[in-house]
């Protein structure tokens, strides 16, 4: 770590809990975030910021007006660009000593496989249950933790799926992809701007507590938050025996398919 570093990262390197090893750990990892909108946004402004040495910005949509709201890593300037080029643009101007990738597409089951074989950590910041379940999919099959983020109107839940771990639940164990969960747009539901920034924070600051190896993850836990009464409810979750996904027979015929 050089002398700019040292000064920049001083206040993560002053906790006993990462110091210089930690923060050496953070700058040798990638953070794969699936999403660049109103929870990509500041989760991957506080990972820049916190010294995560790659991260990857997935996102097939373009900056809208509309977005200005509350997707905090996109500007009136570049309106019409796609969003994780804007995104790619921001991170760079908070911290120019990362790699920044920015693609510009809707990653498919495969795609997202490819990605995580040099991810550390998987952020999951996308705003859809297809998405969803293809990112969890290929973080059980990559065995990488996946921090996962939602929030609808006033309403908000971040958790942690750590497969690595035998007794931590998968994605599908909580919401099975045969469920019936209709997808909710912000489009038609409206969702309360700083609520986007509590929840991108909390996916932030779990990838990094995982990359760093300190702490205690949100695995087998669901963190649900009520912005109106600003009131926070902790579930506990549970590994799926039969889960399709995750269990041990499930998995291994999905892995020969691949």
């Amino acid at each position: 770590m050089n002398d700019n570093q040292l000064l920049r990262y001083s206040r993560h390197i002053l906790l006993d809990e990462i110091g210089i090893e930690g923060q050496t750990r953070l700058l040798a990892a990638h953070a794969l975030v699936i999403g660049a909108g109103g929870l990509g946004s500041p989760a991957a402004m506080y990972l820049a910021a916190g010294g995560v040495g790659r991260i990857t910005l997935v996102d097939d949509d373009a900056v809208d007006l509309t977005n200005l709201q509350r997707q905090i890593m996109h500007s009136t300037a570049r309106i019409g660009q796609p969003k994780a080029e804007s995104g790619k643009q921001a991170l760079y101007e908070i911290n120019p000593e990362v790699e920044v990738v920015a693609l510009r597409e809707r990653a498919d089951l495969a795609r997202l496989v490819e990605l995580m074989r040099s991810a550390s950590v998987v952020l999951d910041c996308s705003d859809n249950f297809a998405t969803r379940h293809a990112v969890n999919r290929a973080c059980v099959q990559a065995k990488v933790p996946l921090v996962a983020g939602a929030v609808i109107r006033f309403d908000g839940q971040v958790s942690v799926f750590d497969t690595r771990l035998p007794e931590s639940p998968c994605y599908a164990c909580l919401f099975p992809e045969d469920g019936k969960f209709e997808d909710v747009a912000c489009s038609t539901m409206g969702v309360f701007a700083p609520l986007a920034g509590v929840i991108g924070s909390l996916q932030a600051a779990e990838a990094m507590k995982l990359i760093v190896g300190t702490g205690r993850s949100l695995a087998g836990r669901l963190l649900l938050l009520d912005g109106r009464a600003m009131e926070w409810t902790s579930i506990g979750v549970a590994r799926h025996g039969t889960c399709p996904v995750c269990s041990s027979r499930f998995a291994a015929h999905f892995q020969a398919r691949l």
